[in-house]
């Protein structure tokens, strides 16, 4: 059975890098993109089955902006984004799922930057079982 395909949105290519290494060891397809220009291009390429996105890219909301836009497009709403974040550890905003707004931040897990690789590991493969 062939594993699913993984569209990792980040601005870092250190990160991008990184995650990418672990997540192809877990025999998983993975792509990737610095922005959101590049994650749009590489989403007509065909729709992966979960999303990796930063918030913090060219600006400080374009991982807000970019997970909006593909909620409310019919042929990308139902793609698990699960949002990395170093917001919530400089800023103290609260990004938990019950404190978010479907509208305002449609995503379907939280996890804060650094990220361990086993938990990485779990959690994509917890919302690809979800979906």
């Amino acid at each position: 059975m062939e594993k699913a395909t993984i569209l990792i949105v980040d601005d870092d290519p250190d990160i991008t890098e990184a995650m990418k290494i672990v997540l192809e060891n877990q025999d998983y397809n993975v792509k990737t993109a610095n922005g959101i220009e590049q994650a749009m291009e590489s989403l007509k390429a065909g729709c992966p089955d979960l999303m990796i996105l930063d918030v913090m890219m060219n600006t400080q909301q374009d991982g807000f902006i970019l997970s909006r836009q593909l909620k409310q497009d019919d042929k990308y709403k139902n793609i698990p984004i699960l949002m990395l974040t170093a917001v919530q550890e400089k800023t103290g905003l609260d990004f938990s799922p019950a404190a978010g707004d479907e509208t305002w931040l449609p995503v379907e897990e939280f996890m804060s930057k650094p990220v361990k690789p086993d938990v990485l590991v779990q959690k994509v493969e917890a919302l690809l079982n979800k979906a």
